[in-house]
């Protein structure tokens, strides 16, 4: 299976718990605010969940994007914390 991945939130995720217990600490990267589940928040994303989606697939789009540059470099992900294993 997949998942709907995050940008610009941290959290912790603990893979020991059981589903719906797994994830806590979740922050705004930026400002290391806490996410408040009573707030709303306006996100983004590339991968819907819907049926239907217009336009390229990611992997298409991110592979014109490295042939067009030649060399990229990722920093390390710092935003995510993982227990239990």
């Amino acid at each position: 299976g997949d998942m709907v991945r995050v940008g610009g939130m941290g959290y912790t995720i603990d893979v020991g718990k059981p589903m719906g217990s797994r994830i806590s600490d979740m922050t705004v990267l930026k400002t290391g605010e806490a996410i408040d589940p009573a707030k709303t928040y306006v996100v983004a994303g590339w991968a819907s969940v819907n049926e239907g989606t217009e336009g390229p697939p990611i992997w298409d789009v991110v592979e014109e994007y490295v042939k067009a540059k030649g060399t990229v470099s990722v920093p390390e992900n710092r935003s995510v914390k993982i227990n239990g294993i």
